[in-house]
């Protein structure tokens, strides 16, 4: 995946695919070999984890109580969904945490209530820090493995933030738009709705 600037996807990124040829958006989306994502629900599913051998769960919510499973590792960021929540005050210390269980041969399953925004988010944000992705090439990346994610807007402009500091560049820009700030990746899609 190559897009306006940044690397494109490291070799170790495979995408997930179901047996129909389709990205899985239903049980853990395969992001990395060690980096999954899904919603609550299937982050509760013991025959996901162990079959995906899953070693460590965060999850990314207020909302969603995990099941305590043997020899798997729990960690809880309490976010809400909302585009207040200061999401970015977590992207190093998750980003390290991913990475380490990485280094220690281990799967990490990143997930919120719905795999859809705060989850998705940081994993964008781990890819920007260890795999030296653009934000707009992880978000492309990402996308391809689990095509119904899509971060809040404010969690887009700490995103935004978080690839400054990293490479002292943007490759999404926030721009205003008739439903406020947007990343300027959903213009099109904000006009053909307005449009209609």
């Amino acid at each position: 995946v190559r897009a306006r600037g940044g690397s494109a996807a490291p070799s170790r990124l495979v995408i997930s695919v179901r047996s129909e040829g389709h990205p899985s958006i239903y049980g853990l989306s395969r992001i990395t070999s060690s980096l999954y994502l899904s919603n609550g629900m299937a982050a509760n599913n013991k025959l996901l984890l162990f079959a995906s051998q899953i070693t460590t769960v965060i999850n990314v919510s207020v909302e969603v109580v995990n099941t305590f499973y043997p020899d798997i590792h729990y960690m809880h960021i309490p976010v809400t969904d909302s585009p207040i929540s200061r999401l970015y005050d977590y992207f190093d210390l998750v980003a390290d945490r991913i990475h380490s269980v990485d280094l220690q041969q281990g799967r990490t399953l990143l997930h919120c209530a719905a795999g859809i925004s705060r989850s998705a988010a940081l994993c964008l944000a781990y890819l920007m820090k260890y795999h030296a992705m653009s934000l707009l090439n992880a978000h492309a990346w990402v996308k391809s493995c689990r095509p119904i994610i899509r971060p809040n807007n404010g969690f887009w402009q700490q995103l935004v933030q978080y690839e400054y500091k990293l490479f002292g560049t943007n490759t999404v820009r926030m721009v205003n738009s008739p439903l406020g700030l947007i990343p300027d990746l959903y213009e099109n899609e904000v006009r053909i709705m307005i449009a209609f």
